[in-house]
């Protein structure tokens, strides 16, 4: 007889932004349960990574930002005050192009045509944007050396500038990415925003 695990995951009427604190708690409590000190969080303006800095004090926190030039040429979403906050409090900061779309974005914007990333990622979108995320950043965080490799982490990841999934992950570098394992969801919405 197999032996069944019962784990309640927190499900959001919604998707979006409203959800960050709860998501947080949920995931600094799977955290703790798992024994897991490695939390990966996504946060374009910087407001989740510093309520993450505050709520995950003790852990290993990388903040996984959009990259540069993600709205136009040269400039950083997140603000200079939110990274200096961000880093005083003891976490990383990765910057990186995005593990699921990153050039081939341009390549369907020039000749508008879809390459395998993208599928990919709209594939993860089925199970809600935060969940394309939460796979994303581990990516990121990865091939960034932010992370070890022997280790499950807790992503965090959302919809619309707020965080309303969490996972755990099993990392893997984008080389490797189908070693990658998603080993439990936390929170996630059930539904989705009337505009997705």
């Amino acid at each position: 007889m197999v032996a069944l695990k019962e784990i309640g995951v927190l499900y959001h009427d919604r998707s979006g932004p409203a959800n960050t604190e709860a998501t947080l708690l949920a995931a600094k409590k799977r955290a703790e349960a798992l024994g897991i000190r490695r939390i990966v969080v996504a946060s374009t303006t910087g407001r989740v990574a510093i309520r993450a800095c505050e709520m995950f004090k003790g852990f290993d926190l990388v903040v996984v930002r959009q990259h540069t030039g993600w709205e136009s040429p040269g400039s950083q979403q997140m603000a200079m005050e939110n990274e200096k906050a961000i880093v005083e409090s003891g976490a990383k900061i990765v910057t990186a192009g995005h593990a699921l779309s990153g050039i081939e974005r341009s390549i369907r914007t020039k000749w508008n045509t879809v390459g395998p990333l993208e599928l990919m990622a709209d594939t993860l979108r089925i199970f809600g944007e935060g969940t394309k995320v939460c796979v994303e950043i581990t990516v990121m965080a990865a091939d960034a050396g932010a992370i070890p490799m022997d280790h499950s982490v807790v992503a965090i990841g959302g919809t619309d500038n707020g965080a309303d999934t969490a996972l755990v992950i099993e990392p893997a570098h984008s080389n490797n990415f189908f070693d990658l394992y998603v080993s439990e969801v936390v929170a996630k919405p059930q539904n989705r925003l009337p505009s997705q």
